[in-house]
């Protein structure tokens, strides 16, 4: 399953925090910051982990350690397997004829990628890249077919994560058309710290840079940087040897029509 935004200059991953575009007045009081609204990608089930199984599965697998900036794969290049995030995050990217590059998405760990491989596209439509010190595991075609006709509870999480991959590009369509700026970086703030997920938030993020947060919304880095100054006077982040840290009253950025 491939996915390409190539009119977009430059995008992010954008999942929704409630309801983030104006609204007709009526519908106004039916708006309520609870955690079940903030949907990330995908929603992980507590019980289960794809790695127990990915363990299980010696042949035909490898895992690798990317640095921050590394290629995992190229737009081009041959598709042939599917990637997981064990650990770490990763950023995928399209060029376009011209030479515009946008950033389509963010994963988080627990994210595979690289799926579109299953419905036998030849090459990939997107580059993949380590947004951090990342743990990856490539995934054969075949084995991760066996894997989804002899594994159910691994079938079910995977076609879980697709299906909440669909609906994200959804939510990440109407957030580029209806949502300032100021307001994706606020989202992206949060989901990065794992807010409205079924798994602890993590208020602290790691280092990133600005340009790589202006790529990912779809603005400058003056832009950015005068966001985040912003949200430091108002309380809502500050900076410690750990990263930023994200308060969860962000949240009224977002909210805010």
């Amino acid at each position: 399953m491939a996915t390409s935004f190539a009119t977009m200059t430059s995008t992010a991953p954008r999942i929704p925090l409630g309801r983030t575009f104006s609204t007709p007045p009526a519908a106004r009081h039916k708006l309520q910051v609870v955690p079940s609204h903030v949907i990330g990608m995908p929603m992980q089930s507590p019980t289960y982990d794809p790695q127990a199984t990915l363990d299980r599965f010696i042949a035909g697998k490898t895992r690798h350690v990317y640095l921050p900036g590394e290629s995992i794969y190229s737009q081009g290049d041959h598709a042939t397997t599917v990637f997981y995030v064990q650990s770490g995050a990763v950023k995928l990217t399209v060029v376009s004829m011209s030479g515009k590059e946008a950033v389509i998405a963010h994963l988080p760990t627990g994210s595979f990628f690289g799926e579109a491989a299953l419905a036998d596209e030849p090459q990939r439509m997107a580059s993949a890249n380590a947004l951090e010190s990342s743990t990856v595991v490539r995934i054969d075609k075949a084995v991760i077919l066996n894997m989804l006709h002899y594994e159910p509870e691994f079938a079910a999480h995977f076609r879980a994560h697709l299906l909440a991959r669909n609906n994200r590009l959804q939510a990440d369509l109407v957030d580029h058309l209806f949502n300032s700026s100021e307001k994706r970086l606020a989202r992206l703030l949060m989901l990065m710290a794992n807010y409205g997920q079924e798994s602890k938030p993590i208020p602290a993020i790691a280092k990133i840079s600005q340009e790589a947060l202006a790529e990912m919304i779809g603005t400058t880095r003056s832009r950015v940087s005068f966001f985040l100054n912003r949200f430091r006077d108002l309380g809502y982040i500050d900076y410690d040897c750990a990263g930023m840290r994200i308060n969860s009253s962000l949240v009224n950025i977002v909210l805010n029509s």
